[in-house]
């Protein structure tokens, strides 16, 4: 706790309330910003054409001036993956363990980041002096190294921000949590707890990583011929059980796929993977060596595997297909809105001849706190205020009935929206307005110039198509000198309904004609009449409804 008053104290979710992913929280003291994690989010199934969603940081662009610090929990792409696009923007430091750093600084490659980047490595026991506070740190058990919990440090106690995490009583040394260290700050007084919501739904503990590698290495035994192990590629955690099984049953592994050859090798270099060089080998080698002796390690584009196992499963994949007798070993969880996508997956890696591993909480299981877990946290940081983050909302809401069957009442719990203000006065939550948030759509190298008109328009184009009027006039002569010709995109195949494209082009014809007749006539009125007229006749002959982009040239 700092000596020095400080007068304000205001939270400020711009991302990860109320939804998965697009972590970034702000805790403003005086008036110095310091932002917690800078995370991407996946797009939606609605969001078609769109490559990640990041949070909206105009407000931390209006104020880049009070922003000092940039603080990361852990590596992983919800935390990570929006630093770029505010690095571009705002010179700030950027505070992280060496593999969180490492993995920020493949990303800013990997998302053409032109400038220099203030990296600052810091571990569990670094202690930053802000000016208005000081941050310190304290190691989580997560599915990644080098996973910390922050505080900022105020006059009127910690506000501390515990990333994403679990507490495993069988994680090793690289992965055991500080419990001792969350139990002093807890001690010291922590203003306000910021906890992880993500399995606050499920009972009782999350199962320990011990079980899983003990459970993988029986069925690398069982099985009889290649071993296809599927995980994100940022789950290290993973991919050590998946080496270590590798070793206990006799095999070789071969590491297929670009997210996961970064990540491995960023890992290995810095000693965060204990794998031998006798394990590995080449993906183009694997054909010399015996089924029985082959694992193979994969991921997909964005890291996540399950579009490389259809791939597989259809024998188009570059490096490997999936042939009788493969058994494919699904360890990943499953992302929000993809069960049907993963349901499909099996079915084909099925169909191909593989015997499928998948949904087995011995085989996968959460890198996120059960209830058990997210109630000892809460006790070991005793909080006079609570703000439950990393969830939609019925999460944060479930995180809500543990912090109350912990003790607190409901005037220290807190769900905030994204983009509300909370400020803490006397130990206290008040309302304290809203600033810009929501989504900002990338889309290629556009940052934000896809909003929900273009999203429209798509959503249009892919339901119904489009149809495309092309007419050439003569304003002076006052007459059709070509056309009107209807191109379909989409919309019907125009062989087999030449009668609906003879009709809509007289229909057209019409149209024109009747404008064209007027005294007056603008290009803007005769296209709003062609798209009225026309999708009205269009919608009763078809019951759909394609965009329709009439283009009138003038000769």
């Amino acid at each position: 706790m700092r000596k020095k008053k400080n007068k304000s104290i205001r939270i400020i979710a711009l991302g990860g309330v109320g939804e998965i992913g697009k972590n970034m929280f702000l805790c403003e003291v005086d008036r110095d910003i310091y932002v917690m994690d800078a995370g991407l989010m996946f797009p939606e199934d609605e969001m078609l054409g769109i490559d990640i969603v990041i949070p909206d940081i105009s407000y931390l662009l209006d104020n880049k001036e009070r922003v000092k610090a940039v603080f990361l929990s852990h590596g992983h792409e919800d935390h990570i993956g929006a630093l770029s696009y505010l690095l571009r923007q705002v010179n700030v430091p950027v505070y992280g363990t060496e593999f969180t750093l490492a993995l920020a600084t493949a990303k800013l490659k990997e998302q053409e980041f032109k400038s220099n980047a203030e990296f600052i490595e810091i571990t569990s026991d670094s202690v930053i002096d802000l000016g208005s506070a000081t941050a310190s740190f304290f190691k989580t058990n997560h599915s990644i190294p080098g996973s910390v919990g922050i505080c900022i440090n105020t006059s009127e106690g910690a506000i501390v921000y515990t990333g994403d995490f679990k507490f495993d009583q069988g994680a090793t040394e690289l992965y055991r949590p500080e419990i001792g260290k969350m139990a002093a700050i807890g001690e010291q007084g922590v203003l306000c707890l910021l906890s992880d919501s993500t399995e606050a739904e499920k009972p009782g503990y999350t199962v320990s990583e011990a079980i899983v590698a003990r459970e993988m290495c029986d069925t690398f035994y069982s099985a009889p011929g290649r071993i296809i192990a599927a995980c994100f590629a940022s789950d290290i955690n993973r991919v050590q059980h998946v080496f270590d099984a590798a070793r206990e049953t006799g095999r070789k592994v071969a590491v297929v796929g670009k997210s996961l050859e970064r990540i491995y090798h960023i890992a290995v270099e810095l000693g965060y993977l204990e794998i031998g060089e006798d394990l590995i080998v080449p993906a183009g080698e694997i054909g010399r060596l015996p089924d029985k002796e082959i694992v193979v390690l994969m991921t997909g584009s964005q890291g996540e595997p399950i579009e490389g196992l259809q791939k597989m499963a259809r024998k188009s994949h570059r490096q490997l297909n999936i042939k009788e007798g493969d058994t494919v070993l699904i360890a990943a969880s499953t992302l929000r809105g993809s069960e049907l996508f993963l349901a499909k997956t099996v079915d084909m890696l099925l169909r191909a001849g593989a015997n499928v591993v998948s949904n087995r909480k011995t085989i996968h299981v959460s890198s996120h706190g059960s209830q058990e877990e997210l109630k000892f946290m809460i006790n070991l940081m005793r909080p006079k205020l609570f703000i439950p983050v990393h969830g939609e909302y019925r999460m944060l809401k479930a995180h809500e009935k543990i912090a109350r069957d912990c003790g607190l009442s409901r005037e220290q719990i807190y769900i905030p929206d994204n983009g509300e203000v909370v400020e803490i006065k006397d130990e206290k939550f008040v309302p304290g307005g809203k600033v810009p948030s929501g989504n900002t759509l990338i889309d290629g190298i556009g940052v934000g110039d896809v909003g929900n008109i273009v999203l429209r328009d798509r959503r249009l184009l892919s339901q119904d198509g489009t149809l495309i009027v092309v007419v050439t006039l003569s304003r002076k002569e006052r007459k059709i000198l070509a056309g009107p010709e209807i191109i379909s995109r989409g919309f019907v195949y125009v062989r087999e309904s030449e009668k609906l494209m003879e009709e809509s082009g007289k229909l057209v014809r019409d149209i024109v004609e009747k404008n064209i007749s007027r005294d007056f006539f603008d290009w803007s009125s005769l296209k709003q009449d062609i798209r009225d007229d026309l999708n009205k006749y269009l919608y009763e002959r078809t019951k759909r409804r394609p965009m329709i982009l009439p283009i009138i040239m003038e000769a």
